[in-house]
């Protein structure tokens, strides 16, 4: 997909710049500073915590980058009323599967297109998809041996769908790419609507 100009993907995610190109989405993938990704006062929606996040993510990335045309997301696990991020350790992974094994549980991400959009003015476009994940019940050794991998790491709910993480799924209702990531219909509608 050809866009008006440059698409700047503002993400640290190689899952998230793997779906990109494989939507066919032209884009260049820059880094920018970290945002706080403690969810907004009064927010308890999964999908508007992670539009709000997404669209700061986005505001703050055009703070270093004025005059690009800039992609943000981010995704995130909710588990009843807790807020599953990316675990710090090993520890904190184990706690985070073992609490996921048997049960339901939401994965939303938010996405936001911001750029400038002529006479000093910006535009800020944002949406956001949710999917439901529920987990088959899993030993202690499946679990050990997952965090043992590494894989768990720097991953929403200390897993990831599209490695072996997938393996713990019993079903899933919604679009995979929203639980990797960046939902792409999403991205395209967005895109559209620009």
């Amino acid at each position: 997909m050809t866009t008006p100009r440059p698409l700047i993907l503002a993400s640290r995610s190689p899952r998230r710049a793997d779906l990109l190109a494989q939507a066919g989405i032209e884009f260049e993938a820059k880094k920018f500073p970290d945002v706080d990704e403690t969810p907004g006062p009064g927010l308890d929606d999964p999908r508007a915590i992670v539009r709000d996040l997404a669209e700061r993510k986005a505001r703050s990335a055009l703070l270093h980058a004025p005059h690009e045309w800039l992609l943000t997301a981010d995704t995130l696990v909710f588990l009843d009323d807790a807020i599953l991020g990316k675990p710090d350790d090993a520890a904190e992974a184990h706690a985070m599967l073992s609490a996921l094994s048997g049960r339901s549980h939401i994965v939303a991400t938010g996405v936001a297109l911001t750029g400038a959009a002529g006479r000093g003015r910006t535009r800020l476009l944002s949406d956001a998809t949710a999917t439901h994940v529920r987990f088959r019940d899993l030993s202690r050794a499946e679990i050990d041996a997952y965090v043992a991998s590494g894989e768990p790491l720097g991953k929403a709910g200390a897993y990831a769908i599209q490695g072996g993480g997938g393996e713990f799924v019993h079903t899933l209702e919604g679009a995979e790419d929203t639980v990797i990531g960046l939902p792409i219909e999403l991205v395209r509608r967005l895109l559209a609507d620009w």
